[in-house]
């Protein structure tokens, strides 16, 4: 009788000392601190941009929580939170191109939804996300792709505005540079700070 194969190993640790469980993942192993660290060095567009330093997810949703901001000026702190983690689960799982996950389907989605969920629990945000913010991120992000495109991964402004859509109401440019890992990091960990602080707030509570 063969021996019982041993099921694989399914969590990752972090260096804040906390295991990560990918399929059951519980909000009290997501630290900020390791978000921080992790999305600061996952590089967007597969590292295919320009410049000494990769452009990392930790500055693209910094850049996004920008960008919806401006999209909707009275956006509570609670929501611009929501904004900033809306790639949260890539400190784990990495940053896949889209093309890629068109091609992987729904394996790779189930794991990056139970992740959200866990990281918006841990910050006190609702496990999904209203469809109004949703639309919203998605909205402010396919602008923040299209910048992105044109200013650092060598797309012509004709084949960006084809995939993505030419923004209405912005700049031609936004003078976009990958910032190094280390201030990407202390900038997310920044952005995050004040946010929170801002949704517990007096004036962020009734807001909410």
């Amino acid at each position: 009788m063969p021996p019982p194969t041993k099921a694989p190993r399914a969590w990752q640790r972090m260096l804040s000392g906390r295991r990560l469980d990918l399929l059951d993942p519980s909000p009290f192993d997501v630290e900020i601190a390791d978000i921080a660290h992790g999305l600061a060095r996952v590089a967007r567009w597969n590292g295919q941009t320009a410049g000494d330093h990769a452009f990392s997810v930790a500055q693209h949703v910094v850049l996004v929580e920008e960008i919806a901001l401006r999209l909707e000026p009275a956006l509570p702190a609670r929501d611009r939170l929501g904004v900033l983690l809306h790639d949260a689960p890539e400190y784990v799982i990495g940053d896949m191109i889209s093309p890629f996950k068109a091609v992987m389907g729904g394996a790779y989605k189930e794991v990056e939804a139970r992740l959200q969920t866990a990281i918006h629990l841990r910050f006190g945000l609702p496990a999904r996300l209203p469809a109004t913010l949703l639309k919203l991120t998605k909205t402010a992000d396919t602008v923040s792709a299209y910048f992105e495109a044109i200013e650092l991964a060598g797309f012509s402004e004709q084949e960006a505005g084809r995939i993505f859509g030419r923004p209405r109401g912005f700049p031609a440019r936004l003078g976009l540079a990958a910032w190094p890992t280390a201030e990407a990091q202390i900038r997310f960990l920044e952005r995050f700070r004040s946010l929170e602080a801002l949704a517990a707030s007096p004036a962020g509570a009734a807001d909410a």
